[in-house]
């Protein structure tokens, strides 16, 4: 998915947090850091939902740079209603048992999606929030101490543990970990 204007994210340069809101106002911030201290420590930007590293491509003006953070403008016609072809391999009782439901085999596929997606709602969110935390954990905390055991705590849903044994990470760095994760502990 690529990063938009719209796209939340938080940025460190080496312990500190930077910088934290849309897209566009990470980057104005870290360029105004990086002009002000060229030889400082390295920066990473986090996707707020997804815990990733992204890459903010800061080159030009800040009208460039908000340009190519702008969604693609949509072209003319029809709007797209987002329907994907794919390919799904079943078995031939599968095809057979979906073909004879009502409204046909995409019909019956999108209900049972549907189904699924409103039936693992909670164990979803908590999975992507150890996941969201794992990956920044990783960046910004792999070689500390704890870290593998915060890790485990994570996954485990120990929050008591989890607090214990990353109490003594750099302030900014935990505050940002510990949002990542708070859906990771109330499932």
């Amino acid at each position: 998915m690529a990063v938009t204007v719209e796209t939340l994210c938080t940025a460190f340069r080496g312990e500190r947090r930077l910088a934290a809101g849309d897209a566009l106002s990470v980057a104005r911030a870290l360029r105004a850091a990086l002009d002000a201290e060229p030889d400082g420590p390295p920066v990473l930007v986090f996707d707020d939902a997804t815990g990733k590293a992204v890459d903010l491509d800061l080159r030009g003006s800040d009208e460039e740079v908000a340009w190519r953070l702008a969604p693609p403008p949509r072209g003319p016609g029809r709007p797209r209603l987002g329907v994907v072809a794919r390919e799904v391999t079943l078995l031939p009782r599968h095809w057979e048992w979906l073909n004879a439901q009502p409204g046909g085999a995409s019909v019956a596929l999108r209900k049972l999606v549907d189904g699924a997606r409103k039936g693992n709602e909670a164990k979803d969110r908590v999975r992507r929030a150890q996941d969201a935390a794992y990956r920044v954990m990783l960046e910004l905390a792999g070689d500390r101490p704890g870290y593998e055991e915060a890790v485990r705590a994570l996954y485990a849903a120990d929050r008591t543990r989890f607090d214990a044994v990353t109490a003594d990470w750099p302030a900014d760095q935990l505050d940002y970990v510990r949002r990542l994760a708070a859906d990771a502990f109330s499932g």
